[in-house]
């Protein structure tokens, strides 16, 4: 190593040692101090940049009752917990992927596909104490602490080594992959906390144990509209069942409570007609072809490509991922504004354009590029107005590819028209019904006699965390979906 390296090293961990020094803080559950680069100021004012983002990304699902339950049962959690002054927000997110997350400053998420694989009130207030845990102890500040503290570390590095300076774009992608999950010894904290906060409001805090099971049945590789399943955002459970199951015993002999609460009935209730699965009113794809029934669109697109639909907007790639096509509203008060408005937001350097019409509808096609670090990109993007909405396509690959897939963009584009089958247009969700038991029997015998399809047994199984063996008393309450 050279004197030169050898000195911006040294300056580097002065650096750090200055930081560590100056920026330890309490934490408020261990009471022991941190090193944290975060205060709580700037905590919360990341939680309010993320939230709306959020939102955006996926979309808010309506059910008021729930959503009541899990902000009175929340705020009661909060108030006897180790930061009872943070103002805590609660969400549910319009997915049918099974998850719960926090981020810093007192939001937290449920998605609607979390909250359709609950059995009852006590696993959600479970898993709702767990969550509100992550925010008590600080664990999403203290992992964004460790992502800066490793970017320092990679800047220096990067600084000392021109060799590895190269590859310093690559490894800080990995670093913020590294740290989107929490550690062992934080998820086990959040289990312990949970607990804690859900038996003294007084829930049967053995249940959240029993959605370990349900975490354990999870597949692991199911993802959708970019939000990751639990097991994906959090380690796997392992014996965690029988660690929360032996802290909740403790508490409940250490707290003089009579009864503790499970709810199964009053919770199974509110689930009822709740959205299951997918939503096609928000856009589904048939063929190789995107339906849109709310907002009255369809277009075709590539075969092979994949295709992700959220709220904000729609992106569709090749295997290769060498390409992109993103559709999304513009938001401006003309189709001219629209174009101008957000080439210059992308920084693009518009090289041709030009009015034209899509199917009847007037247009702007544009051709652009634009200079980056790594390589040279181009862009063909189109503007479509569909009586006053702004429709955006930008296609977008490196400059030597573009011909190649200036095809596929364009044919993707010109062919975007308006939805007018009336079939495409009705068509409803999958919702959840929550039923009765009439007569005692096995799952699957049940199941059977309420006209569940052989191929959706297993799923249904699952949906209610039982085996299809498992033997059913009569008038249990248990969940389908059609």
């Amino acid at each position: 190593m050279s004197v030169k390296g050898n000195s911006v090293i040294h300056t580097i961990l002065f650096v750090i040692a200055i930081a560590m020094i100056s920026s330890c803080a309490v934490n408020p559950v261990t009471g022991r101090r941190q090193l944290m680069f975060m205060s709580e100021r700037q905590e919360i004012r990341l939680g309010q940049e993320y939230d709306p983002q959020i939102v955006s990304a996926f979309g808010l699902y309506e059910n008021p009752p729930l959503l009541a339950l899990i902000e009175e049962k929340g705020r009661e959690m909060a108030a006897i917990s180790h930061r009872p002054e943070l103002e805590y927000h609660f969400r549910i997110l319009d997915s049918p992927v099974i998850n719960a997350f926090a981020v810093p400053g007192g939001f937290i998420y449920f998605t609607r596909g979390i909250l359709a694989q609950f059995n009852n009130e006590a696993e959600m207030i479970g898993v709702l104490g767990h969550e509100l845990a992550h925010i008590t102890a600080r664990h999403s500040a203290s992992r964004a602490t460790q992502q800066q503290l490793a970017q320092i570390l990679l800047i220096g590095g990067m600084i000392a080594s021109e060799e590895f300076a190269r590859y310093g774009q690559v490894a800080m992608a990995g670093m913020e992959l590294l740290f989107l999950r929490f550690s062992r010894d934080d998820e086990r904290q959040a289990d312990r906390l949970g607990v804690e906060y859900s038996s003294k409001i007084g829930y049967d805090a053995r249940e959240m144990a029993n959605f370990f099971e349900v975490l354990i049945r999870m597949n692991l590789s199911e993802e959708r509209a970019g939000i990751p399943n639990f097991l994906s955002t959090h380690p796997d459970p392992g014996d965690r069942y029988n660690d929360v199951r032996r802290d909740a015993e403790q508490w409940q002999a250490e707290l003089d409570i009579d009864e503790w609460q499970v709810n199964q009935e009053s919770y199974l209730r509110m689930l009822d007609g709740m959205v299951y699965g997918d939503d096609p009113r928000q856009g589904y794809v048939d063929g190789n072809t995107f339906y849109h029934p709310e907002l009255e669109f369809q277009f075709p697109f590539p075969s092979g490509w994949d295709l992700q639909n959220s709220p904000s907007q729609v992106m569709i790639g090749p295997p290769d991922r060498q390409a992109l096509i993103v559709l999304s509203i513009a938001q401006q008060a003309s189709l001219e504004q629209a174009a101008q408005a957000t080439l210059r937001q992308l920084e693009l350097d518009v090289q041709e354009s030009r009015s034209t019409t899509v199917n009847g509808m007037p247009a702007i096609a544009a051709i652009s590029s634009q200079r980056g670090q790594q390589q040279n990109i181009r862009v063909l993007s189109y503007f479509i107005d569909d009586n006053g909405t702004y429709y955006v396509f930008h296609g977008v690959s490196a400059q030597e590819n573009f011909d190649q897939y200036f095809q596929a963009f364009e044919s993707t584009m010109t062919s975007f028209s308006k939805l007018t089958d009336q079939a495409r247009i009705n068509v409803e969700p999958e919702r959840l019904r929550v039923v009765q038991v009439r007569t005692a029997g096995t799952l699957s015998g049940i199941l059977r006699d309420l006209g569940v399809p052989q191929d959706k047994m297993d799923e249904f199984a699952f949906l209610n965390n039982m085996e299809l063996t498992d033997q059913v008393p009569a008038g249990r309450l248990i969940k389908i979906a059609n």
